[in-house]
């Protein structure tokens, strides 16, 4: 990965700033936004920078479901919490 230091002149007057064109992208009609979400997306997906997840694979996605007592212990937590002050 080139750092900006290490760009050539030519190379940096070709960077194109998020902010340089965002005016332009919102001025875009729906259907036009939705085009370039898909194509920004499926770079993403075939880029190496990322680790998306793997089909057929399960991941484990911790959720407050099925913690029996966590509420109490909270609220244990809370109570004493307004009693130390």
């Amino acid at each position: 990965m080139e750092t900006a230091a290490s760009l050539s002149l030519a190379d940096k007057q070709r960077i194109i700033t998020l902010n340089r064109i965002l005016p332009d992208v919102r001025q875009l009609p729906s259907y036009d936004k939705l085009r370039l979400i898909r194509i920004l997306a499926e770079e993403l997906e075939s880029s190496e920078n990322i680790f998306p997840f793997e089909q057929g694979r399960t991941y484990s996605l911790p959720t407050p479901y099925d913690t029996f007592g966590a509420g109490e212990i909270l609220m244990k937590a809370l109570k004493t919490s307004d009693t130390d002050k």
